[in-house]
């Protein structure tokens, strides 16, 4: 297995499963660029860690199942299935929240994760919003 893959399984388990923020930093690089939906760019690791807190807090009870899992170079990649209850506010990109839905949802997600070093230096995530909003009730 090469260094990305190890990377990112180590990633998932601390961040998935552990939910350790101070263990995901040790895995990130300290000018850590990420793109997500929504937000769009974070650079840095402080910023990062606190939107993976920010989900957590939206989902406390979220699982995840890995469904497929890749690596080219220097990138990994994961692709799973995310379930969780709102029950915390979700925070949305303009610093405002909504209040917690109280509904379960179940939703597709992929990241990406290039590794120099031992270190994620880019992270990207996608899932459908609209579908993810659909789910919860914020939108029809």
């Amino acid at each position: 297995m090469a260094e990305a893959r190890e990377v990112m399984d180590q990633v998932t388990k601390v961040v998935l499963e552990a939910r350790d923020l101070e263990g995901v930093a040790k895995f990130l690089a300290s000018d850590v660029v990420a793109v997500t939906p929504g937000v769009g760019q974070i650079e840095g690791r402080e910023q990062l860690v606190d939107y993976i807190r920010q989900g957590w807090d939206a989902f406390p009870d979220g699982q995840y199942q890995s469904l497929h899992k890749y690596e080219s170079g220097n990138t990994a990649i994961d692709v799973g299935r995310y379930v969780g209850t709102n029950t915390g506010p979700l925070t949305m990109p303009t610093g405002e929240s909504i209040p917690a839905t109280g509904k379960t949802a179940d939703w597709r997600t992929c990241a990406l994760a290039t590794v120099e070093d031992g270190l994620i230096t880019q992270y990207e995530f996608y899932f459908d919003q609209l579908d993810l909003m659909q789910k919860l009730g914020l939108v029809p």
